[in-house]
């Protein structure tokens, strides 16, 4: 017996200019918990099309004096993701072929019954979500970045992942506060996929990285001719992740004057594109997430006040690494693993003086710099040990070396030392020198204690 697939529920528009055929269609959608709304005529389909965001439509070739046929490409022109069915009582190879042409994604005739109908949807549905997993696998690899699993020893830490697994499954816009690089953005992806819109897109903006003319298009889409550059038409982000999540990354730096459009879709869901009149609605989750003192920059008037207690319906503290200090040696043991793996190379871990100095260094950079000095020292370590040799000078220097009249024995001191001596000279001649002994002794030196 074939598994049957639950469809998570879409947005469906439907087209037909008989009232019966609208009516039956409805009632068979509805019942499998989709959401409709039906029109009769080309003009309809186009301003509802561009009030909102539909997954799947159901377009008659014939309109009144209307061809269906010109209907597609409009209906794509704004919805590039909408999966079209088309519907005809004048079923032919011709027709087909054409409406395959304009872009349509499937083709049943009249009469249908209510088994191929489902049939229909359940076929462009599985076709939309495996785009938004290749779309999402290309951005993976894009990435180049390990999929840190979170596993941590720390209670704050872990105070913030069950919180966040809580709140995960409802609609709440949540507000992700913590430093660069401590993995806001990456526990922004786990709330998504936690929650029940898993299976719909999930979208990223780095407020940042855009420059402010063009962020507000890149967020609420644009029309074409809408200004210099706007060639064609663009949905946005939001239109994009209908039923979806939404990112916006480092949201302290949103421009003032975007935050009351953001304001008003938050509290409304609704919005309008760059150079257009028509308001749109948009079922999106937000994520915000910020490095900064959002309560500072609403006192010094960079950030709406109403705007910041709309984002901080429930706010997670990711806290940084250096006060996660036990979870350092884990994370650093699997993203040498991932390392290994990228650059066909087996490492076995690490050397205790190695590991040691990544408990002892304050970690500014958190995670991402963590990520950066493993990925260094995989690619300069010669053999499958990562010793502190392989580590950057400037996380050295951080760690704690036992001093004259430490309570520990003269070969730890003479170890340590000679691995400061030997990272920071050019040669084993100069190392040599330094030290006050010759080369083969330091050859023995390093021998004895695996350096």
């Amino acid at each position: 017996m074939n598994e049957q697939i639950v469809l998570a529920a879409l947005n469906i528009l439907v087209v037909d200019d008989e009232i019966n055929i609208r009516k039956t269609l409805s009632v068979c959608l509805e019942t499998d918990g989709h959401k409709v709304i039906a029109v009769s005529n080309f003009q309809d389909a186009v301003a509802e099309a561009s009030r909102r965001s539909f997954e799947v439509a159901f377009v008659d070739l014939r309109l009144g004096t209307a061809n269906g046929l010109d209907l597609i490409p409009k209906l794509l022109a704004i919805t590039p993701w909408l999966k079209i069915i088309v519907i005809t009582a004048y079923a032919s190879i011709d027709t087909a072929v054409e409406a395959m042409r304009r872009g349509a994604a499937d083709y049943i005739p009249k009469p249908f019954t209510p088994a191929q109908v489902k049939l229909a949807v359940q076929k462009v549905s599985e076709i939309s979500l495996l785009e938004q997993k290749v779309a999402a696998l290309k951005e993976d690899l894009g990435r180049s970045n390990p999929e840190l699993d979170f596993s941590t020893s720390s209670p704050a830490m872990q105070h913030a992942l069950s919180l966040a697994r809580q709140v995960a499954t409802t609609d709440a816009t949540i507000l992700l506060r913590g430093e660069n690089g401590t993995g806001k953005t990456v526990l922004a992806r786990k709330i998504h996929a936690w929650g029940k819109r898993a299976d719909r897109p999930f979208g990223n903006i780095s407020c940042p990285s855009i420059p402010a003319e063009l962020l507000e298009s890149e967020l609420f889409g644009h029309i074409k001719g809408a200004f210099t550059g706007a060639i064609h038409d663009s949905p946005g982000r939001i239109a994009a992740c209908e039923c979806g999540t939404l990112l916006l990354d480092e949201i302290g730096d949103l421009p003032l004057s975007i935050q009351p459009k953001l304001l008003r879709f938050l509290q409304d869901h609704e919005y309008e594109r760059i150079g257009d009149c028509v308001t749109r609605r948009a079922d999106v989750r937000i994520i915000a997430a910020t490095n900064i003192d959002l309560e500072k920059a609403v006192q010094d008037g960079r950030f709406r006040e109403d705007l910041f207690y709309r984002i901080n319906v429930i706010q997670i503290e990711v806290p940084p690494l250096r006060e996660r200090r036990d979870d350092v040696a884990p994370l650093a043991e699997r993203l040498l693993l991932f390392f290994g793996r990228t650059n066909h190379r087996h490492f076995t871990g690490f050397t205790e003086e190695a590991l040691q100095a990544l408990r002892s260094y304050p970690w500014p950079g958190n995670i991402r710099e963590l990520r950066n000095i493993v990925e260094r020292a995989a690619i300069i370590c010669p053999n499958d040990h990562i010793g502190i040799e392989h580590l950057p000078e400037t996380l050295i220097s951080h760690q704690v070396i036992p001093q004259i009249g430490d309570l520990v024995n003269l070969e730890k001191i003479e170890e340590l030392h000679i691995r400061r001596v030997l990272v920071a000279t050019k040669s084993l001649q100069e190392a040599a020198d330094i030290l006050g002994i010759d080369q083969a002794t330091l050859w023995r030196r390093r021998k004895q204690y695996g350096i």
